[in-house]
């Protein structure tokens, strides 16, 4: 793969490949097909995921303990040819091992007997209807009722095969396993329990007249359920597990943006120009900002944002040329060929009077001239802009469907990664200049929760404010604040020795460490000898395993009808020989096992003076190696020995590191998240954040309470904020102490700008995100206190509270104070985490609300 995948995306192809491994299994084994689907929300790199699954179907994966299917043919469908096209790039965009000419787009033209092995094949609805040329003769009932004509029909241009005899050719091989999955798979589906002749993609699933049912369905979508609905009432398939792509690990992953700002009239009218100038504005302040944030991070490549101009499916050419006027007026440096559209009809419209060109929606987003694009629904299936920036709908109230669909096309972010601490680069604007605030709560609604097109979305603010650093905040409270130690939740299946090697390699691109992947082989090298050393009589043992298989002869004497065994050995072939080797790469990576061959065939052998000696002695290593992998402790010794190197070196060079650009830091971060325990990372200086001003309930609007001293403020110096009595206690206690200077409300979505201190619960990492950090002067320097009022009410109470005291006994050298404060006998009782005899406490207690309520607690003041 050429990108590192995220946590949740390396999950979900783990999960999805068991399923293929499964699938394989039945279908070569019993002959059983089966089905699984993948749920994943809009933005999460569904096709990345797929990609590097397709990588370990055709070329086996050791990361994955995967063997490749050397008879896997694979069928790409949708109903949308330019999704397909779209699909392809991103595919060979994503893939190091898939290239161009395994991505197969099947035109008119085709016409093979079977589909070749280790080939992806690309497929839409139009091409399977009934007049397409590739589906002609087929139809057994057309063939049947033209049989009693004088002249037999032709297929047309002569061919020897359609597609529906390709796929069934392909399926009846015994060498070839089909798979095919189905993007965008609640379409197509129809009505799960219709008896007629099924959609095109029915007849694909469960088979039709002749043609048997695909063996592997794999379906692919932000929602599935009509796809599991279809596949449960066939009940041709046996069920697999479905893969459920967790939407709050994406949401952290900042693939997606952060936060959706809604602007609607406060009272009622005709605001349409008012809102499309403010839009306008909206596009030349994010136009703005992106050119100064590539300035200050030296890239030569800057986010070009657009506009979406989103109309009824009916609209008004006129009205749409009078907002074009608008636009213009407001934005005199957009060049007047920066508008397109995407309507159905793909030819150029005349808006007032301007012409507007059409463009197919893959193309937008690589055209960087379009800075105005006019649609009408959700443009297309599919679809995504992760430069659409800000959306402005004359839609109606009624449309609310439409606007998130919409929407939920727009969050992919830019540069696929969150923009430490900035909410303007990390957000998406949309105004809606026909909504008022009522109606606009059923679009919130169906943001926060998602639905079949848009994905729950982090944060959404409809009357907010925008706070920057506080301008009394010293460097040394920033720097105290940037020195705060946050934490990864860890990932599962994480591999020591992978993340060494990837720190390696950006080590090496970055010029920080000189051949660095050479340094970190020698390191290993030198590691596995001393475990060599240490274990000489059990890997010699290990060692003659390798190169002996031994067995029983069954004796029968058939005249006294007894049998006996009697054993058998014999040397091992280079195949038994490579197959252990190669599962011994699995513990020391494919690489490492590769060098250390190299390594310790190198001290018996040289390559210059005997080649055939030094073939030799890379036989005898490899079945070193070979023999290393089969010692139970080997695996446990060599992560650790891998994954201290890493560390020892994150901490060396983490001053280099830190100098780096956002892009190159966000590389060592997912390096850095790379393991199977909680890692610490600082926290990013937070520029800008958009923050609510008011509540609306039972249609009452309640301003919040502005505060002073806030880290970050508005133009007044002020901070808005929601406050319940506990929280309000402790900010007005804490601001009362001597030497205290600010404090920050710790945000509860992710970001390098949020505390985040994983707890486990249920055998599953989670992040827990503080309330309050304080920031005091004391002896002349700045030191911090975290302070977080702690809810007694909630089942995971005990598990966060225990991760809290397992992260103040990691870090809690950062501060001055860690306290847990919940309220106990009517009033406010405080753990004091600094101490290790309350941690312990912690730890072992079976009830949160009995640590407050016994001598562990003091009265908070």
């Amino acid at each position: 793969m050429k990108f590192i995948l995220k946590d949740y995306q390396r999950d979900a192809v783990r999960d999805a490949l068991d399923n293929l491994k499964d699938a394989r299994d039945d279908w070569r084994r019993k002959s059983r097909k089966t089905a699984f689907s993948l749920t994943a929300v809009t933005g999460a790199g569904k096709t990345v995921m797929a990609a590097a699954a397709f990588e370990a179907l055709f070329h086996g994966d050791d990361e994955f303990d995967f063997d490749a299917d050397p008879g896997a043919v694979v069928i790409w469908f949708s109903d949308d040819p330019s999704l397909n096209e779209q699909t392809r790039f991103r595919l060979m965009e994503a893939s190091d091992r898939i290239n161009h000419t395994d991505l197969v787009v099947v035109e008119n033209s085709f016409n093979r007997p079977r589909f070749e092995a280790g080939k992806i094949y690309f497929l839409n609805t139009q091409k399977l209807s009934k007049n397409s040329l590739l589906v002609r003769g087929h139809d057994q009932q057309e063939m049947e009722a033209k049989a009693g004509d004088l002249l037999p029909e032709t297929r047309p241009d002569l061919r020897a095969y359609t597609i529906w005899d390709t796929i069934q050719n392909t399926i009846d091989d015994p060498e070839l396993t089909l798979y095919i999955v189905l993007d965008e798979a609640h379409r197509g589906m129809g009505n799960a329990t219709i008896k007629e002749k099924g959609t095109i993609v029915q007849r694909l699933i469960n088979g039709s007249g002749s043609v048997p049912g695909i063996p592997v369905v794999w379906g692919i979508s932000a929602t599935v359920e009509r796809f599991n609905k279809a596949i449960e009432f066939a009940a041709k398939h046996i069920k697999l597990p479905n893969v459920v792509v967790d939407a709050a690990k994406v949401q952290e992953s900042g693939i997606i943006k952060d936060i959706i700002l809604l602007d609607i009239p406060d009272e009622v009218g005709d605001f349409d120009t008012v809102l499309v100038r403010r839009a306008t504005d909206k596009l030349k302040e994010s136009t703005a900002a992106w050119i100064e944030y590539a300035k200050q991070q030296e890239e030569a490549r800057v986010v070009v944002p657009l506009m979406v101009f989103q109309v009824p499916n009916t609209p008004d050419p006129n009205e749409i040329g009078r907002a074009l006027d608008t636009i213009f007026e407001r934005y005199p440096e957009l060049p007047k060929a920066s508008v397109a559209h995407v309507f159905g009809d793909h030819t150029t419209q005349r808006f007032g009077n301007r012409d507007v060109p059409y463009i197919e929606p893959q193309r937008v987003q690589e055209s960087a001239w379009v800075r105005v694009l006019i649609a009408k629904d959700a443009i297309s299936t599919g679809w995504d802009c992760p430069r659409a920036e800000v959306m402005v709908s004359f839609r109606a109230a009624s449309d609310r469907t439409h606007i998130t669909q919409l929407l939920g096309r727009m969050v992919r972010s830019p540069l696929a990664r969150r923009i430490p601490g900035n909410d303007r680069l990390n957000a998406v604007d949309c105004l809606l200049p026909r909504f008022n605030r009522k109606t606009v709560e059923e679009v919130v609604d169906a943001l926060m929760k998602g639905d079949d097109s848009a994905p729950p979305s982090g944060r959404i603010v409809i009357d907010y404010v925008e706070v920057t650093p506080h301008p009394d905040a010293s460097a040394a409270v920033w720097k105290a604040f940037e020195a705060i130690p946050s934490q990864t939740r860890p990932q599962r299946g994480a591999k020591p020795a992978k993340r060494l090697t990837a720190l390696a390699h950006e080590f090496a691109s970055d010029d920080i460490l000189a051949r660095a992947g050479r340094l970190a082989h020698a390191e290993m090298h030198k590691a596995l000898d001393a475990f060599q050393e240490s274990e000489k009589e059990e890997i010699e043992a290990k060692r003659k395993s390798v190169i002996t298989v031994d067995g029983k002869t069954v004796i029968a004497d058939m005249k006294g009808k007894e049998k006996s065994f009697e054993k058998f050995w014999e040397d091992a072939d280079m195949a038994v020989i490579d197959d252990a080797y190669r599962r011994a790469t699995r513990v020391f990576s494919p690489d490492i096992s590769r060098t250390y061959v190299e390594h310790l065939a190198q001290k018996v052998a040289s390559v210059d003076d005997d080649p055939e000696e030094y073939l030799e002695a890379i036989v005898e290593a490899r079945v070193t190696v070979a023999g290393l992998g089969l010692v139970t402790e080997v695996q446990a010794y060599f992560d650790a020995e891998a994954d201290k190197l890493a560390k020892a070196w994150l901490a060396t060079y983490a001053p280099q590191i830190k100098a780096l650009t956002d892009d190159r830091k966000e590389s060592y971060r997912q390096i850095i998240e790379m393991n199977t325990e909680p890692q610490g990372v600082d926290l990013a200086k937070p520029e800008s954040r958009y923050e609510a001003t008011k509540a609306r309930e039972n249609n009452k609007e309640t301003a919040f309470s502005t505060w002073k001293s806030h880290l970050l403020c508005d133009k007044d110096g002020k901070y808005p904020a929601e406050l319940n009595n506990w929280e309000r206690t402790v900010v007005e206690a804490e601001s009362e102490r001597i030497g205290f200077s600010f404090w920050y409300r710790n945000p509860q979505q992710p970001g390098q700008s949020s505390l985040g201190i994983a707890y486990l619960e249920d055998e599953q990492y989670k992040i827990v995100r503080p309330d309050f950090i304080f920031f005091a002067q004391q002896d002349g320097k700045v030191v911090v206190d975290l302070v977080d009022p702690h809810g007694l009410h909630l089942v995971d109470a005990l598990p966060k509270l225990q991760g809290l005291a397992a992260y103040a006994e990691s870090y809690g050298s950062a501060y001055r104070r860690i306290e847990s404060v919940a309220e106990a006998f009517g009033k406010l009782r405080v753990l004091d985490l600094t101490r290790p005899d309350v941690r312990q406490a912690i730890m072992v207690a079976t009830s949160a609300k009995g640590l407050y309520e016994g001598v562990w607690a003091s009265d908070y003041a």
